[in-house]
């Protein structure tokens, strides 16, 4: 869900570009190789239709084919990377982010919400040898990182409510949140104090700490995180030490994102 889009006059839509796209995100963890048939079920296409828009992307080197299943080619990584490229956004926050890492000595994200995915397009690592958190491109479920409670603490209560009943809580853990009562305290809890700060909601032994970035019309753009150790910052300890330039690194940006 994308808050303030305008409305779109459907008649100027080509219908065949959304139709091929959505082949492309077919492909998943869980779906790698699919046939003609498999793609048409995920997609609520027909099998023919399916298996012509397949052919198109093995034609375009996006895709390929042993005659029955297809797979993605990594050329497809292109068109990801032309964002990253063309956006101002991720551009303007990287040096950012590269001084909030010397400071903290820890990783530094900055993310979006794309649906009920949290997609990690910048990062900054730790002075460290060994790094820890995300790669740029990584989605995760919202419900289960910082980064996507701290952007839905700047929704209105009825666009939450919305999300929150479409959403899967697929569970990591015993202690990933895992239904939309505990994950609306959770936001709630983000909203009144400006910030999140998660433990072990996937991986056990790493927590996380985020804050929204808010431009300067006052809109929710993504937001800023670091991703640390859990044992080695306890609340008190991460509240002081990482919580403060966390703000002041979003506070820098609103002027100028």
């Amino acid at each position: 869900m994308t808050q303030n889009r305008p409305p779109v006059d459907r008649s100027l839509l080509i219908e065949g570009l959304g139709k091929g796209l959505r082949v492309i995100e077919a492909f998943s963890d869980d779906w790698p190789r699919m046939t003609a048939t498999e793609c048409g079920e995920r997609t609520g296409l027909t099998r023919t239709a399916a298996r012509r828009y397949l052919m198109t992307l093995v034609h375009d080197g996006y895709a390929d084919t042993d005659g029955k299943h297809y797979w993605l080619m990594p050329s497809v990584l292109r068109l990801g990377q032309s964002y990253l490229e063309a956006a101002r956004l991720p551009r303007l926050v990287q040096p950012f982010l590269q001084r909030l890492s010397m400071h903290t000595g820890e990783t530094a994200n900055f993310s979006v919400l794309d649906g009920h995915d949290v997609v990690y397009l910048v990062r900054s690592n730790s002075p460290r040898v060994v790094s820890i958190g995300f790669q740029v491109g990584a989605r995760m479920p919202a419900h289960a990182v910082s980064p996507g409670t701290a952007v839905l603490s700047t929704w209105s209560p009825e666009a939450l409510e919305a999300w929150l009943a479409t959403h899967d809580y697929l569970k990591f853990n015993a202690a990933t949140v895992g239904d939309a009562d505990r994950l609306r305290e959770r936001v709630e809890r983000a909203r009144q104090q400006g910030y999140i700060r998660l433990e072990q909601q996937v991986d056990v032994g790493l927590g996380g700490l985020a804050v929204p970035l808010v431009d300067r019309k006052g809109r929710c753009v993504g937001a800023l995180s670091i991703t640390f150790q859990a044992q080695a910052y306890p609340e008190e300890t991460c509240l002081q030490r990482l919580l403060p330039p966390l703000q002041e690194a979003s506070q820098a940006l609103r002027p100028i994102v």
